[in-house]
């Protein structure tokens, strides 16, 4: 019974306020992340609450970063979601991890991994439907 509550904990990622979704060779190469916009479009359509009307979205090119000890392609995220209720949450700043060209993970604190990001709009984000 022991076991169940430390494999749990092992799905937890390399830190707190992150989702790991693929084995994480720790490979330091990692691959561009060639398809990382369908990818990443893909990904918030279910990560949102409601993916319909966000606003103020922007999106930083990926580039090499060392997250966790370990270089990564990273992608910056802001954007302007609705809530269950249908009211602005308020911009929010996501870190999205990739290795081996693929999503990994959702940094839900990205004051570190996104520091001194180049944004540029994001209309595609803006414009997903359910």
């Amino acid at each position: 019974m022991l076991l169940l509550p430390l494999a749990l904990a092992a799905c937890a990622g390399e830190g707190q306020n992150s989702i790991t979704y693929t084995n994480d060779r720790g490979v330091a190469d990692q691959p561009y992340p060639a398809n990382y916009r369908p990818e990443l479009l893909a990904f918030m359509k279910t990560y949102l609450n409601n993916p319909v009307g966000v606003k103020d979205a922007a999106m930083a090119e990926p580039v090499q970063r060392t997250v966790g000890g370990r270089l990564r392609y990273v992608v910056c995220l802001r954007y302007n979601a609705k809530d269950t209720d249908g009211s602005y949450r308020g911009v929010r700043e996501r870190a999205i991890l990739f290795v081996d060209a693929r999503l990994d993970r959702i940094v839900e604190d990205a004051s570190e991994p996104c520091a001194g990001a180049a944004y540029a709009p994001f209309p595609d984000l803006e414009k997903m439907t359910r």
